[in-house]
């Protein structure tokens, strides 16, 4: 299986970082699915995530990742110089977790909400959990 994105799909924030990793992800390593959706909450299910899990979520080898870990997770496999970032995986988790649950607790005030989940195109459409 294909590592699985989770994402808020109500967070413009979140939608443009979905935006954002489709082009740095040209071949199309991630799927994705909004943390709504029928398929994330079957996911969400499956790999026992708390129930209480307001981030983003990668599912990857039968595990699951939270917050600055998932992040820096996907990092690792976009093209260009985000790669590099993954090396702040070597930052302890508490440490990483404070500035992505400070963003994530602003995410709505700073950046607004969306009624409904991104269209993804044609092109896209196959990397979508339904």
């Amino acid at each position: 299986m294909s590592p699985v994105i989770l994402f808020d799909g109500e967070c413009n924030l979140c939608d443009f970082s979905v935006q954002f990793i489709l082009k740095r992800d040209p071949k199309g390593i991630f799927q994705f699915a909004s943390l709504q959706s029928d398929a994330g909450i079957a996911l969400l299910e499956k790999y026992n995530v708390p129930k209480n899990t307001e981030s983003i979520v990668l599912i990857e080898d039968g595990q699951f990742f939270t917050e600055s870990t998932a992040a820096l997770k996907i990092a690792r496999k976009l093209t260009g110089l985000w790669k590099w970032l993954s090396i702040a995986i070597f930052v302890p988790k508490p440490i990483r977790d404070v500035i992505y649950k400070w963003i994530a607790k602003n995410r709505y005030k700073w950046f607004g909400k969306k009624e409904q989940c991104m269209l993804p195109t044609a092109e896209q459409k196959n990397r979508f959990l339904s």
